[in-house]
């Protein structure tokens, strides 16, 4: 059934239970959902926290931790004989329950009612944010909340020990993560081989998918293999690649487990990068290095970013486009023209870990986010701590509707130089992505390939 071994699930709810002290711990695991109708569902996908702590990959399942009771009960209904029929059999709810170290069951129509007694009583009941239309009703149901009041309600107790417990990742994660990087590797070699002029992106796409599929393992997020990369999350695969493109590949493995992988890689389509591409394709490697050698136990990953944005903006002024300190230029946000995502994000269960629990709980320890553009879109800012498992993904982009609106609306004209940039406009972007976890004494790159590729090894890759 998993990897994880049933130890860790027991250990893992005692070390949740005595984070949160007293109450109810409510775990609403996924249903199957209709499509475009109630027979024809999406690909089944189990909750990640319900995953985390249960490790049961089956729809309709509950579970409650009643922590002052101490017990803890997996709710679910047994297959009838027609869902046999059209599905083949399941293990009883009692032998999912033992395959997790879960000795209580119950059957799903009786949540309610537990719930409604624990309330009686005064037990407070913890949920986590809903992320699903299905679950706002279904918390509407089981405990009278509104779904416009559900927000206000979850329990940040909850979200901070779930955050906390997660953002660590043990040795058994850390082997499966590794396992989907390394798949993840294999999919980009693929585009690797074939990004000529010719294919389509939609090829290259179908390609990768196949090669998690042979093994046996999912896709952790939608693909993005595109000519256009200035635009960030461009899951259309609609252009035959031609001479003097660049190609950028954004996609990751998932294991059985639904652990992620999660590379980026840019290549050209011609057997050479042009010397435009090639200046900039150096630049975002000298980011990528100042980022990586800041990445260590107690330090912030917003330094990280600022650096990588401060060697951008040093590029860009050798380039000409733009001016001044690079340094203020990173801390003031004028680098965000050409680097408008951030540094990288959390990966574990979820592709973007956590990221239905909030952000600033996840990557920023409970401080607030910033607002700025730029700022605003990065992900992970809190110092690092061992166990963490992160991206690193410095990018560099040329998107003319962002050159223009800042160009008209006088933005950092101490820092950019606009009428240098004309001759950039269809550059396109630029990103390479690889995966780290921190150590006690600094970091580790997650997979097979332990460093960003440089031009000479991208054009050797083109050729394998």
């Amino acid at each position: 059934m998993t990897r994880i071994s049933k130890n860790t699930y027991m250990a893992r709810r005692e070390q949740l239970k005595k984070k949160i002290g007293t109450g109810l711990l409510l775990f609403l695991g996924n249903d199957e959902v209709g499509m475009n109708y109630a027979d024809n569902t999406y690909s089944f996908r189990q909750d990640s926290t319900f995953l985390y702590f249960f490790g049961l990959d089956f729809a309709g399942l509950a579970a409650i931790i009643d922590i002052d009771e101490n017990r803890t009960i997996i709710f679910g209904n047994e297959l009838t004989i027609d869902d046999i029929v059209w599905t083949g059999t399941q293990p009883t709810l009692k032998e999912k329950c033992e395959m997790v170290g879960v000795t209580e069951s119950m059957p799903l129509n009786q949540l309610k009612s537990y719930l409604d007694k624990g309330k009686s009583q005064g037990q407070t009941v913890h949920f986590l944010p809903p992320y699903r239309g299905d679950h706002r009703i279904w918390l509407w149901e089981l405990l009278g909340i509104e779904l416009a009041a559900q927000g206000e309600r979850t329990s940040i107790p909850f979200i901070q020990a779930v955050v906390d417990m997660r953002n660590h990742k043990d040795e058994e994660e850390l082997k499966l993560i590794e396992e989907a990087v390394d798949l993840s590797t294999q999919m980009h070699l693929t585009a690797y081989r074939m990004a000529h002029p010719g294919i389509e992106e939609s090829q290259i796409a179908a390609a990768i998918a196949e090669v998690a599929a042979r093994h046996g393992q999912a896709q952790s997020f939608p693909t993005i293999a595109t000519t256009q990369g200035q635009i960030l999350h461009n899951h259309g695969f609609v252009h035959t690649l031609k001479e003097g493109d660049l190609f950028l590949l954004d996609a990751g493995a998932e294991t059985k487990e639904h652990y992620a992988g999660d590379l980026s890689s840019t290549m050209p389509v011609s057997d050479h990068f042009t010397s435009q591409q090639a200046e900039i394709y150096n630049i975002h490697l000298d980011s990528f290095q100042a980022a990586v050698d800041c990445l260590k136990p107690g330090v912030p990953f917003r330094d990280a970013h600022i650096a990588a944005a401060t060697r951008i903006a040093e590029g860009m002024k050798s380039l000409g486009l733009m001016k001044g300190d690079p340094a203020e230029a990173a801390e003031s946000g004028a680098y965000a023209l050409f680097f408008p995502c951030g540094l990288g994000h959390m990966m574990g269960l979820d592709v973007h870990d956590m990221e239905n629990l909030g952000e600033q709980y996840v990557g920023y320890g409970g401080k607030p986010k910033s607002t700025q553009f730029g700022f605003k879109s990065l992900r992970l800012a809190r110092p690092l701590e061992p166990g963490f498992v992160f991206t690193v993904e410095p990018g560099i982009y040329f998107i003319p509707e962002l050159i223009d609106k800042w160009r008209a609306e006088k933005q950092f004209t101490d820092f950019i130089c606009y009428e240098k940039l004309d001759a950039w406009r269809n550059f396109t972007g630029i990103r390479n992505e690889l995966d780290y976890v921190i150590t006690p004494n600094g970091a580790r790159l997650l997979g097979s390939i332990k460093k960003p590729m440089t031009i000479s090894e991208v054009l050797a890759a083109k050729n394998l």
